[in-house]
Parts: C-alpha cells; structure tokens; sequence
C-alpha cells in the first residue's frame, strides 16, 4: 500500500520540542504516512519550533524560509509550522 504522505519533520528548540517531534511522528506513522530522511524526499515537511529567545525566532524563520524556497520548486506540497511563541521576550 502506497503511503498517505512522505513527511519530513524538522524539529527545532529544546529537548521537550524533540518529544514533541517524535510523539507526531508516532501519529503520522500511525495514520499512514512515511516519514523520510530529506525534504527533497518529502511532499509534507513540517517545522515544530519555539521561540522564547531572539535567536530561537531567527532560527525558526530562516528554516521556515527555506523550506518555503523548497515548496516554490514544486515537489514539496505542504508546509506546516508547529510550535510555541513567547511574544514579549524577543
């Protein structure tokens, strides 16, 4: 059976970002997508990030930026963004 999606997952931030990443990947496995090594391999990629520092945020825009760049190639269907913003301390 051919899988729903391939989705590659970028995970950003802190340790509890990372547990975050994995328990939606147990999902997205679950539902049946595939989860792939490389966004060139993907045609969902998702972004899980916070950001409470200033430069958590530059973080999260620059990959989000790129992944966007991906998208405008045309393989990369979807992009996601997934995450925690502290507005006030950036």
């Amino acid at each position: 059976m051919k899988p729903k999606h391939k989705v590659h997952l970028i995970s950003l931030g802190c340790a509890k970002n990372l547990v975050d990443s994995e328990n939606m990947l147990g999902i997205l496995r679950r539902e049946g997508a595939s989860v792939v090594p490389t966004i060139e391999e993907a045609d969902v990629a998702i972004v899980n990030t916070c950001g409470f520092i200033r430069s958590a945020v530059e973080e999260a825009l620059d990959t989000i930026l790129q992944v966007a760049a991906e998208k405008k190639k045309g393989k990369l269907k979807r992009l996601f963004v997934q995450g925690v913003w502290c507005n006030g301390t950036v």
